[in-house]
């Protein structure tokens, strides 16, 4: 029997209208399919109940994979693709498998020689490269760094050296909640020609995106980040 596909399927980054950020050709393919596996299998009924689905939402299947899922048990949510099905990956926000736990699950999928499809879609991460003003040419995601001060400070300096060397622009996210901290290090350890991009809500109402240099950043009044997706680039 011939393996489905797995579709990488992206969802708005925010409270956006689905048409405005996907394309149609995502939203049909997202609506064809009756197999998911989701890093959360109520906020992923929600997306596709705004498609909405051909198949009645109740007879949906929604396998969960995030960050408690035990390698073990990856290979039972490809079940449907190796059954024949065609089965879509869904992330919390933006797309599947980056700074997400669906990259274990496609690492498998081509391991068992299921056919993985991506769709295109919104991307926090390279939205905010792209509107920064910093090097496109040479870049790297760090996602999260430490939470302990010392210990995030002294891991900036470090990136912060590498960005100058190799003409780089570094890139993070933080949880939130500690958006607040994470910039008060940034412009408080690097040096005051280093430029930072703030990149915030991107592809809502509520979307900033600001780059300056830290010197310029420190003579500000900060935004509001409390609690509100961001993305960090530096570039020194």
């Amino acid at each position: 029997m011939k393996a489905g596909r797995l579709y990488l399927i992206p969802v708005p980054l925010g409270q956006t209208a689905h048409g405005s950020v996907l394309p149609l050709a995502v939203l049909e393919h997202a609506r064809r399919l009756s197999c998911f596996v989701a890093e959360n299998a109520r906020t992923a009924r929600i997306f596709l109940k705004a498609l909405p689905t051909a198949a009645p939402l109740q007879q949906l299947r929604i396998a969960e994979l995030n960050q408690h899922t035990p390698p073990a048990a990856l290979a039972e949510l490809l079940a449907p693709a190796l059954a024949g099905n065609d089965l879509g990956l869904i992330s919390e926000a933006g797309c599947p498998a980056i700074a997400d736990p669906g990259a274990d699950l496609v690492a498998l999928a081509h391991d068992l020689g299921i056919e993985v499809v991506p769709l295109v879609g919104p991307s926090s991460i390279l939205l905010a490269l792209m509107a920064s003003g910093l090097s496109g040419q040479s870049f790297a995601f760090h996602g999260y760094l430490p939470s302990e001060a010392a210990a995030r400070e002294r891991r900036l300096r470090e990136l912060e050296k590498e960005s100058r060397q190799q003409r780089r622009t570094q890139i993070f996210i933080e949880t939130p909640y500690r958006n607040r901290q994470f910039l008060a290090s940034l412009i408080g350890v690097c040096a005051p020609a280093t430029r930072v991009c703030i990149a915030r809500d991107l592809t809502t109402a509520g979307e900033l995106i600001c780059t300056r240099t830290v010197a310029e950043w420190r003579q500000r009044s900060l935004p509001d980040l409390d609690r509100r997706p961001t993305v960090f680039l530096l570039h020194a």
